[in-house]
């Protein structure tokens, strides 16, 4: 299967709701599952359903999908060295998939329509069993447009040590929603891009219009036409290309002022594809937050995960200081700060210590570029809880690459020399509403190899790059060397180049993808493929 074929399924999961069992909106997200008993061996599998629920969203009924426990337990808490087994039954209606972001199970149950597994059918089940792996912050989603309409849950891996820490853990999910389908989402955005001239993304308002006829059904998954991409506008980056190795995070930041920002003789920068109807954490807006009862005096680990299709976000811990222990699951040596980035598919651990006197402390995540903001509250007993606007007086900040330079694996890989090295190109405009990437035809590896890939962002829009069934170290930013996190999913700035390294011991064809859905749509996908598979 190419990868037009691949994204043609993609978007043929992503048909309009059918019939299916109505769930209220998924309640206790902040702690969700976390003090559940792990399943002993051998024991049955533990069910997760595919649902359709119906949610309030300022103040409009919205249908969306779920993923929950038979009690409506949103997601799965799993105990680390423990087996994940899982029968996974579709109640939506329609047919679907899900893929475990972060974990590294084999290749056939990795999630991705028809790489190789084909989508559920409608009220069919499939077990998935393989190893949870050594914990961390993880989710789960789907692997088609139906990840827009909310198919994602909270997926966390818990080790013996978490469990007998002496601190609260707080599970925030953060999505951004839309009343209009994915497929016209889509459909609209290379509508509007059509043409020579950038498009301008304020204008475009999905909240102005009525969504109520519309039918996500109506559109064909064919005109998604890969093979008729414009890739000679960008090639190879021609004499841009140097430029990735001479610009700091920090400069890129300075030159980035919005939606439709330009930079002299460069085109246009794009921070926003889509102005969502809103923005949310747990399923709800800061018009009605998520209030999570706290100790006085005690101490919260935040599992926070940008769920978001197409929207990126700094954590802000307001007067509350922050120790981020864990990125993508895995852990840094601790950074303290109140205000951490996080690109779509990313998580981020931070653990937090509240005052003795208790008090009502805002977690909030602000939208990047813009004004709006999604977050949680965390109380003591008895504190007074101020209302908080959905706009801030201030944009969010443009996320960089400043903390990602300053992140240190706390169990960096072995050292080694690289067998393979290969150089992905990241290209696309908002001209056309193309995306995608130059030179990944050839990562074909073998088992065992340490591979090296360095990867050069020529577009004018971020790029959060995800590798399925492996985790990575990064290993340079910007031509310079750096001892970096282990993730599974790094951004990719405009002008950056980042070089990450993983050991090849999962052998199947991966996907390697933009993560944000619609550029994923659009074409920014290639695989890793170990010889003889595929």
């Amino acid at each position: 299967m190419n990868r037009r074929q691949f994204l043609n399924r993609m978007m043929a999961g992503a048909a309009a709701f059918g019939a299916s069992a109505t769930l209220p909106p998924m309640a206790g997200w902040a702690q969700a599952g976390l003090d559940a008993t792990p399943s002993a061996p051998n024991a049955a599998p533990r069910p997760l359903a595919v649902t359709s629920r119906t949610l309030e969203v300022k103040g409009k009924a919205a249908r969306v999908f779920g993923l929950a426990q038979p009690d409506g337990t949103p997601g799965l808490t799993l105990e680390a060295g423990s087996s994940f087994d899982v029968a996974l039954s579709n109640r939506a209606g329609e047919p679907t998939l899900i893929h475990w972001h972060g974990l590294t199970p084999p290749w056939a149950m990795d999630g991705v329509p028809d790489n190789p597994a084909a989508l559920l059918p409608p009220a069919e089940t499939r077990r998935y069993t393989f190893p949870a792996g050594a914990g961390g912050t993880h989710w789960m989603h789907a692997h088609t447009l139906q990840e827009q309409n909310l198919l994602a849950a909270p997926l966390i891996v818990r080790t013996a040590a978490d469990r007998q820490r002496d601190e609260q853990e707080v599970v925030i999910l953060l999505h951004d929603f839309s009343f209009t389908p994915a497929e016209d989402l889509l459909a609209k955005l290379k509508a509007n891009s059509a043409g020579a001239m950038p498009m301008d993304h304020g204008a475009m308002n999905p909240g102005g219009m009525n969504h109520g006829g519309m039918n996500p059904g109506t559109m064909n998954p064919g005109a998604m036409d890969h093979g008729t991409m414009n890739h000679g506008a960008m090639g190879n980056g021609g004499a841009m290309g140097g430029m990735a190795g001479m610009m700091s995070s920090g400069a890129m930041g300075q030159m980035h002022g919005g939606s439709g920002t330009a930079m002299a003789g460069m085109g246009a920068m794009d921070l926003n594809d889509v102005d969502y109807d809103a923005y949310l954490a747990n399923d709800r807006t800061l018009d009605d937050p998520e209030v999570v009862t706290v100790e006085k005096g005690g101490r919260v680990r935040l599992r926070i995960i940008n769920g978001a299709t197409a929207t990126a976000f700094t954590i802000d811990t307001g007067s509350l200081d922050g120790q981020l222990i864990a990125v993508d699951g895995q852990a840094v040596q601790p950074v303290a700060g109140r205000t951490f980035p996080i690109s779509m598919g990313q998580r981020l651990d931070i653990r937090l210590a509240l005052p003795q006197a208790g008090g009502a402390f805002a977690i909030l995540a602000l939208r990047e570029g813009a004004a709006e903001r999604a977050g949680v509250i965390l109380a003591s007993p008895g504190a007074a809880i101020a209302k908080i606007p959905v706009a801030g007086q201030a944009k969010g900040p443009v996320l960089g690459l400043d903390l990602e330079q300053r992140l240190q694996a706390a169990e960096p890989l072995a050292p080694r020399a690289a067998d393979r090295r290969f150089a992905l190109t990241l290209a696309g405009n908002m001209a056309d509403y193309s995306w995608r990437t130059e030179g990944g035809d050839g990562l074909r590896i073998k088992r065992g190899e340490r591979i090296e890939v360095a990867l050069t962002n020529m577009s004018m829009m971020a790029h959060p790059m995800h590798l399925h069934g492996h985790h990575f170290q990064v290993i340079g930013i910007n031509g310079k060397a750096v001892g970096g996190a282990l993730r599974d999913t790094v951004l990719l700035p405009p002008m950056a180049r980042v070089t990450l390294a993983f050991d090849a011991d999962n052998p199947g064809r991966w996907p390697l993808h933009c993560h944000h859905l619609y550029h994923m749509a659009s074409g920014m996908m290639t695989f890793v493929a170990y010889e003889g598979v595929g």
